[in-house]
């Protein structure tokens, strides 16, 4: 929920992290917004550059693909899911929606990595516009926070 009380964690460190950002190109200027307010995030909690990987995929759908391959690598601390479905006319909103939160989902438990889900779900362009920066923040924050949780526990 945009605006709510996310509480506050201690837990922001990213020095140390590898994080892997998959973007979707479709509604590629809004996207790619989220990609840029992410990564600048990761930056200030400490994430070094060259321990961010940002790949792109054409739409929402393909997202959990490669985070799956960059589960496989193991090479990542923590993964972020960046992409933005607009509701249309037609029962394709709801598909997308539904099997991209799902496919991130599965990867993220099948390979016990934390994946920051920010594939934004809306009904028009004013407010996916009302929520980039918002969400690309907190897509940075919630992978390095989940990274250094899961670090702890494992």
């Amino acid at each position: 929920m945009q605006g709510a009380d996310k509480g506050h964690s201690n837990r922001l460190d990213g020095h140390d992290l590898r994080v892997g950002i998959v973007q979707a190109r479709f509604n590629d200027e809004l996207t790619s917004r989220l990609a840029e307010v992410c990564i600048d995030e990761l930056l200030q909690l400490g994430v070094n550059r060259k321990h961010i990987e940002h790949v792109t995929v054409p739409g929402a759908l393909e997202v959990s693909v490669a985070l799956q391959a960059m589960a496989d690598s193991e090479r990542f601390d923590a993964l972020v899911a960046l992409g933005c479905i607009i509701r249309g006319e037609t029962y394709h909103f709801e598909l997308v929606a539904n099997e991209s939160g799902a496919g991130v989902t599965r990867v993220s438990l099948d390979h016990h990595v934390p994946i920051a889900n920010a594939i934004l779900t809306v009904e028009n362009q004013a407010q996916a516009e009302a929520r980039v920066e918002e969400k690309g923040r907190d897509a940075a924050r919630v992978a390095v926070e989940m990274a250094n949780l899961l670090d702890d526990l494992l």
